[in-house]
């Protein structure tokens, strides 16, 4: 039987750099949504971000063996379980 631990999850843009999470779940409407999705940010996917622009925004994340930049206000929208 599982325990009753609670997990926290974090927004993505809160996501430590050099640091892993685990896609949870998306705040993100629709067409914001569909295109987080066609990225492969899908339940479970682990995403890490790697590192940040100058200016601190966006940030770059290896998604599924890509590297994908995200402004903080998309990335807000991706829960993540740390890894």
């Amino acid at each position: 039987m599982r325990s009753n631990s609670c997990h926290s999850f974090i927004s993505l843009d809160r996501l430590p750099i050099g640091r892993m999470g685990r896609v949870k779940a998306l705040t993100a409407k629709e067409q914001s949504r569909r295109r987080m999705l066609d990225l492969g940010l899908i339940n479970d996917t682990v995403v890490e971000a790697l590192r940040q622009s100058p200016s601190g925004d966006p940030v770059a994340y290896q998604i599924r063996g890509a590297v994908i930049a995200l402004r903080s206000e998309e990335a807000a929208q991706i829960l993540v379980e740390l890894v």
